[in-house]
């Protein structure tokens, strides 16, 4: 969607001419390449003869691939290889001679046993930038552990620190480690390692650690134990219940607001919309001050239904918004005037969440079956009809 802010001259998307070989597949790495592909990356989906990327059966969609398959791999091409085999080890050398980045979600040392490690590639092409994406890094006493989200966030002590006081840890269903670690942090460092690689003519390794990444964006608890020498109670901390100006609150129909006046300079506009002046002086209030102004706010905001307090604070600049579910934030007419949503490939979709002066997001591509494209990603790489034939028949492709 256009917008008046970024001007009409339209320049082009900014990855234009940049090509991914990923060879990835499920959420991390699939969601880092995604953002590439929208962004006018040429993303070749690379995928084995064996079960592929089985996120295409993880859920419901039309004829039968799943809606999640279908959102994060739009705008990319689809080539199906047999790295086991000599001759796609082969296909794979000559295809990322020509690649700006090739990303891999293999255990350490896989890729490299394949023929198809940063060395090797880096020996036909200085400037590859090679993203490796993994739950521990690539070295270390849990380099090779298997692991999923819940562990990267459990070992990197934020699982610790989610939840109410008194309570067990919550799992988010936001998956922390696989978006924040092995997507957004993948993405970060494959595009600062292609500007160093243009500039400078060498490429580099990019080693992502998805607990690691967690880890590093573990800041307040982190701030608070070198201040105080100690953790926080879970619930405790200032953004997690220490603080009642900055909470949760069930309204009278079982819904919720969320609460966050923090400053006072929103603190005293909130006490004023809800006609509570008695309350100014408790900004910041911790401790049995907190506790007791905790149970005031949550009486008064059980006392009304969520829309009443929706309507109340319609306008009022002091940070308090409704809980809302999914649909409901789809449907907010904010989110639908920034074009938050597309319909494509028989489904509806995200649109990116940054926008570019003088570029336009569309869908270009539906999301890829497997090997759609490889005659025509070879035929492009130099490959004759003869090659791709023989390369078909002998199963590589």
């Amino acid at each position: 969607m256009a917008h008046a802010l970024y001007g009409e001259r339209m320049i082009g998307a900014p990855l234009n001419g940049v090509r991914v070989l990923d060879l990835t597949r499920l959420l991390p790495g699939p969601v880092a390449t995604l953002h590439l592909a929208d962004l006018g990356a040429d993303v070749i989906k690379i995928e084995d003869h064996a079960a592929g990327d089985y996120a295409r059966i993880l859920g419901d969609g039309p004829d039968g691939i799943s809606v999640f398959y279908r959102c994060v791999n739009r705008n990319k091409r689809g080539l199906r290889l047999d790295l086991k085999q000599p001759q796609g080890r082969e296909v794979l050398l000559r295809l990322a001679a020509g690649a700006d980045i090739v990303v891999e979600s293999f255990r350490p040392g896989v890729s490299e046993r394949l023929g198809i490690g940063y060395r090797q590639l880096a020996a036909v092409n200085r400037k590859i930038v090679y993203c490796a994406i993994t739950g521990y890094g690539q070295d270390g006493p849990l380099a090779s552990a298997a692991g999923h989200d819940l562990n990267y966030i459990g070992l990197s002590g934020v699982l610790e620190q989610i939840g109410v006081d008194g309570g067990r840890p919550a799992i988010p269903n936001l998956q922390i480690g696989d978006l924040l670690g092995g997507a957004m942090s993948a993405v970060m460092g494959m595009l600062a390692a292609l500007f160093d690689a243009q500039r400078s003519g060498q490429g580099r390794l990019v080693d992502v650690a998805m607990s690691e990444a967690v880890l590093a964006h573990n800041l307040f608890p982190f701030f608070h134990l070198q201040s105080s020498g100690e953790l926080p109670p879970r619930g405790g901390d200032l953004l997690s219940g220490g603080d009642a100006g900055y909470a949760v609150y069930a309204t009278a129909d079982g819904r919720y607001m969320a609460v966050a006046p923090l400053e006072e300079k929103f603190w005293a506009v909130f006490c004023a919309t809800l006609g509570r002046p008695e309350w100014l002086p408790l900004h910041g209030a911790r401790g049995a001050q907190a506790a007791t102004l905790r149970h005031e706010l949550a009486a008064l905001f059980a006392s009304r239904d969520q829309a009443y307090w929706q309507e109340l604070f319609a306008g009022v600049d002091c940070c308090v918004t409704p809980v809302l579910s999914v649909n409901e934030a789809l449907a907010h007419p904010h989110f639908v005037a920034r074009g938050m949503t597309v319909q494509a490939d028989g489904v509806r979709q995200y649109a990116p969440p940054v926008k570019l002066s003088g570029w336009v997001f569309s869908v270009e591509r539906a999301a890829p079956t497997p090997g759609e494209h490889s005659a025509e990603i070879l035929s492009a790489a130099g490959f004759s009809r003869a090659e791709i034939d023989r390369l078909q028949a002998s199963g590589v492709l």
